[in-house]
């Protein structure tokens, strides 16, 4: 016999699965500039057991500037941009995220998810250094290159592809910029002249880099150019001057100077400068060497003794000017000396110095005529002194000495004491019977005592 008996199995879950990550969506790329918020990726999370181990937390990287946000739906979540974003600096991304379950022990399980930064055109092009100095030697070869800039930019593709060009509405400096030309793509510039040192010293002008980014971007740099001097112009003779003011070629002197005596000065001047300009003077041919002496760095011509008898009228002396570039340019000049008695050496110096006598008569003439004025009010002020003087001392003597009876002779004093003075009575001589009112003091000097001793003089 048998039965049936049905029996319920339950069977209990323990934690030997895993939560699953699915990405449901997802950006790989991400523009730099885009706005706080923006959702990267969607995900779902899974667990296939129950209870608190199906129960899975999620968690994503620190070191990324996103976030992990739940979504309405169970197990739902997104990630979006919780920073703003700069591909020049960090270009990449990896998004880890992590899910955990509530098991005893957990079970977790790892998803990475890479994101790129797109480049958008937010940076200027940059040069190395603003200002640039450009040294140019002068004489450069037309249509060769002297300079080239060049600039960079931190964005990408477009973005980071430069164009140049100079700026040609510069009014201070319109003429120069005309005469440069630049390669737009590599930024070599070309000069379409020669410099000239000695016609333009320093320059400068201004070059614009552009990218091609949507809007593009640009930025300039100033290039002062500063042209030097090289050795290209011979030294250029004045005519020799001589020491009495002679501007011919020929240098007449007397007989009868010593040694040492000035003959002329070579001038000369050179256009360069520096080293390049500085200029020294040599006797090349002279016809007795006993006789001239040129000093180098002056270009004085001196005489180097006395002249005798027997030396000769005329001299020639042949002066080289140099300068002392590395390659050496020179000028020549002849000087005539012509040795001349005392008497037609000063007959020919009245002859040259007669016109500028004439020159200076007319400063002569009002010169006397100011000096003769300025004498002339000096003379009168003197003689006004005098007679304000003369009037002063008329006043005091007939103040003092003035009677009616005095016939203008001083014929007698008396003197006689009283007290600490002595007095001295003067007067006109006086007939008989003339007498002296006592108390007058109208002819009486009064004679103060000035010494401390018991003796008193007039």
């Amino acid at each position: 016999m048998s039965t049936d008996c049905r029996v319920i199995i339950k069977i209990l879950d323990i934690n030997d699965n895993k939560p699953e990550i699915e990405v449901t969506s997802l950006s790989n790329t991400i523009p730099e500039n885009s706005k706080i918020g923006t959702v990267v990726s969607l995900i779902s999370i899974t667990d296939k057991d129950s209870g608190l181990n199906g129960k899975v937390i999620c968690t994503i990287s620190d070191n990324v500037p996103f976030d992990l946000k739940p979504s309405i739906q169970d197990n739902m979540y997104s990630i979006v941009l919780k920073q703003h974003l700069d591909r020049e600096s960090v270009s990449h991304y990896d998004i880890t995220i992590k899910a955990t379950d509530g098991g005893d022990p957990p079970m977790s399980n790892l998803r990475t998810l890479s994101i790129e930064v797109s480049d958008v055109n937010d940076n200027k092009p940059e040069f190395l250094q603003n200002p640039i100095g450009l040294y140019l030697f002068e004489n450069n070869m037309v249509g060769n290159s002297i300079f080239s800039v060049s600039a960079s930019d931190k964005d990408l593709n477009e973005n980071a592809a430069l164009t140049y060009h100079i700026i040609r509405e510069q009014n201070n400096q319109p003429k120069f910029t005309s005469f440069l030309n630049i390669n737009p793509e590599n930024g070599e510039i070309s000069a379409l002249k020669s410099f000239d040192f000695e016609a333009v010293k320093t320059f400068q002008f201004q070059v614009v880099a552009t990218d091609s980014g949507t809007p593009s971007l640009s930025s300039n740099v100033t290039v002062h150019v500063f042209i030097l001097d090289q050795n290209d112009n011979a030294p250029v003779i004045l005519y020799p001057v001589s020491s009495n003011g002679s501007a011919e070629g020929v240098q007449e002197i007397p007989r009868n100077v010593h040694a040492g005596h000035l003959v002329t000065k070579v001038r000369a001047y050179d256009a360069d400068i520096g080293y390049n300009g500085w200029l020294l003077f040599s006797l090349q041919e002279v016809s007795d060497h006993s006789l001239f002496g040129l000093d180098r760095y002056t270009g004085q011509i001196r005489t180097l003794r006395s002249f005798t008898e027997t030396d000769e009228a005329e001299h020639k002396l042949l002066i080289l000017v140099k300068d002392n570039g590395n390659v050496s340019l020179s000028a020549t000049a002849t000087v005539m000396v012509k040795v001349v008695e005392p008497k037609e050496a000063f007959a020919a110096s009245d002859v040259q110095s007669a016109a500028k006598d004439d020159e200076d008569s007319d400063v002569t003439f009002y010169l006397m005529i100011t000096l003769g004025a300025v004498s002339l009010l000096f003379v009168i002020s003197i003689i006004v002194l005098i007679a304000m003087q003369c009037s002063k001392s008329t006043d005091y003597t007939s103040k003092y000495l003035q009677e009616p009876n005095y016939d203008g002779t001083l014929c007698h004093s008396i003197q006689y004491r009283s007290g600490d003075k002595r007095y001295m009575l003067v007067g006109p001589r006086m007939s008989i019977g003339s007498t002296i009112v006592p108390g007058s003091h109208a002819n009486t000097l009064v004679l103060p005592d000035r010494r401390r001793t018991s003796e008193e003089y007039f």
